[in-house]
């Protein structure tokens, strides 16, 4: 049963009345293709501007990136120059195909590893923050990038 249907079960007077008004217009003006672009936005902004603080130019690796990999995330079997080439690379891709919409699952689980990478070995004690941005990509991960994506105009779900 969805959540109109059940909101017609109750009664429509007084205050729950009321609520059950206002919850049933968000729920219509809250849908996937509104959730789905706002979450690639939003994620895909995160990563981006953190993989823009890496470079210079296009994709010039800063020596503050490399020693930020060297002496602040010290990433197990990963050389520091080999992960900073890698972060800075998927900062910048991940989150452009996720904007556009296309390759979108794969994009979004691409960061969810990424994240997850991040929360055990470079900041365990951010975990609120990973928590949210594993929810958007979940969510982009579970359903899609919605219509307003080029996953959708190739005709990809």
């Amino acid at each position: 049963m969805n959540h109109a249907a059940a909101s017609a079960n109750l009664p429509d007077y007084g205050l729950r009345g009321r609520w059950n008004r206002i919850a049933d217009t968000f729920s219509g003006l809250i849908n996937h293709a509104s959730l789905a672009l706002i979450d690639r936005i939003a994620i895909g902004a995160i990563f981006f501007f953190s993989g823009r603080t890496k470079v210079e130019g296009f994709l010039t690796l800063t020596e503050s990136a490399y020693a930020l990999f060297r002496e602040e995330y010290k990433l197990p079997l990963i050389p520091p120059e080999i992960a900073a080439h890698l972060a800075a690379y998927a900062e910048h891709l991940f989150p452009f195909l996720l904007v556009l919409g296309l390759c979108t699952r794969l994009s979004a689980l691409a960061l969810l590893v990424m994240t997850a990478v991040i929360q055990i070995f470079v900041y365990p004690d951010a975990w609120p923050t990973h928590l949210s941005w594993g929810g958007l990509l979940l969510y982009l991960i579970a359903h899609g990038a919605g219509p307003l994506s080029l996953d959708r105009a190739l005709g990809v779900k």
